[in-house]
């Protein structure tokens, strides 16, 4: 079950962020305006997580932001956080599930939600960003139908994790 994040619920936000284990990377090509890429396999994986983030209460009530929850029974496994960008799409600026719930479905149907949210909010499309490093991400963006639109190898630059690159993904209706 999916459901919108309300105050009654807003504790719920993070639950599903939990780290996954770096086995490669892609190596993205852009050639002919068309981009493409390969796969970098690691013979020594390494485990990575993203920092908790409060939640932002504008969430809840502003119109062009929305916190999307989904629920086994009663426990958060999966969410997908959303605002409408500058560029007339709608950014996933997360989507997280639960790691004993992946490869079941729910970041499919969180994608599906942002889209559905997109059409509604008469958007473009759908856009995210993701590291190369984040080979599962990749492969399931490419999965569900969204292609590289570039990708920024400064983005990161300042930070530790200054080796990997951002990879922007887009689903263009």
């Amino acid at each position: 079950m999916i459901v919108k994040m309300t105050q009654l619920n807003k504790d719920d936000f993070k639950k599903a962020n939990e780290g996954f284990f770096v086995s490669g990377r892609i190596i993205p090509k852009y050639e002919n305006e068309i981009w493409t890429y390969t796969e970098e396999i690691f013979t020594e994986p390494y485990y990575k997580e993203y920092e908790d983030e409060e939640i932002d209460i504008s969430y809840i009530d502003e119109p062009d932001k929305a916190v999307f929850l989904y629920y086994d029974d009663k426990n958060c496994v999966g969410q997908i956080k959303l605002c409408i960008n500058w560029n007339g799409y709608a950014l996933i600026e997360d989507i997280a599930v639960a790691k004993d719930w992946r490869q079941k479905g729910i970041g499919t149907i969180l994608l599906q939600k942002a889209i559905e949210w997109a059409i509604q909010n008469n958007l473009a499309g759908v856009m995210l960003e993701t590291q190369d490093v984040n080979i599962s991400a990749c492969r399931f963006y490419a999965k569900n139908n969204f292609i590289i639109g570039g990708v920024d190898n400064m983005l990161y630059s300042t930070f530790q994790t200054a080796h990997e690159k951002a990879v922007f993904w887009y689903y263009k209706f």
